[in-house]
């Protein structure tokens, strides 16, 4: 499959978007910026998620947090560089307790596991879409430091644990402004992000459009990642455990 240059984020107006105001399926699949505005503090998401994050953060500031994001959108190329590099052996891996793995030990298989466990496949990026973002407590952090979102940070005690503890009651209330954490659990697929946040008014309408055949599109256009083969083999599984979310991560 020919590589072609991927798109790159421009921060400009939001531009076309499919029906209903939803991404298209370039967009989804993160090979498209042009749905996007710029977010407070950097990064950029759809205009609806954008709107709704910025009244979140106005609540979150008056109850004594500054909502920050660490990550918003990630466009195709970026996503496909964290992919190449973590199977090229370029970039670490590491287990659920954050123990370094030798890629060359792993049969391929276990490689590809290892990697999907916390890095998305190139195409399937929940952040390709426009909707969703990790987020900390700028707040909480010394000056200079940045978050390093690990399960440490967000764990009861742990430095964001604070921000998330009042974000479960915004959440359990109704009152979050749309967000819900899609991995908010561990189903055997993704590790638990308790920093990743979901509009979920767009988002629960764009997971079941990613499917096999969007995403060897989006390969095709994009450039291909790392393990083509033995990924296009079982592909129907894999997106089945690493990206599908059950509808009850976030309530209609």
């Amino acid at each position: 499959m020919p590589a072609m240059a991927p798109a790159t984020h421009r921060s400009r107006p939001a531009g076309p978007t499919g029906a209903g105001g939803l991404p298209d399926d370039r967009q989804l699949a993160g090979l498209d910026d042009s749905h996007l505005v710029p977010v407070a503090g950097g990064g950029a998401l759809h205009p609806a998620a954008a709107a709704a994050f910025a009244a979140l953060c106005v609540e979150a500031r008056a109850a004594g947090f500054d909502l920050a994001v660490a990550s918003a959108w990630r466009g195709y190329a970026r996503q496909l560089a964290i992919w190449n590099g973590k199977l090229a052996g370029e970039r670490s891996l590491h287990d659920d307790r954050g123990r370094p793995l030798a890629l060359r030990e792993l049969a391929p298989r276990e490689q590809l596991a290892a990697v999907l466990r916390f890095s998305a496949l190139p195409g399937t990026s929940r952040h390709h879409w426009g909707t969703d973002l990790d987020i900390y407590d700028a707040s909480a952090l010394p000056a200079g430091q940045k978050p390093a979102l690990t399960p440490a940070e967000v764990a009861p005690g742990g430095v964001f644990d604070p921000l998330h503890s009042w974000l479960d009651e915004r959440m359990a209330a109704g009152g979050s402004h749309g967000f819900y954490r899609p991995y908010a659990v561990d189903r055997g697929g993704v590790a638990p992000e308790r920093w990743h946040l979901s509009y979920a008014p767009l988002a629960r309408h764009l997971a079941p459009r990613l499917t096999v055949s969007l995403l060897v599109r989006a390969w095709d256009e994009g450039g291909e990642p790392a393990g083509l083969p033995l990924l296009l083999n079982d592909l129907p599984a894999l997106l089945a455990r690493y990206v599908a979310v059950p509808g009850d991560w976030a309530p209609l």
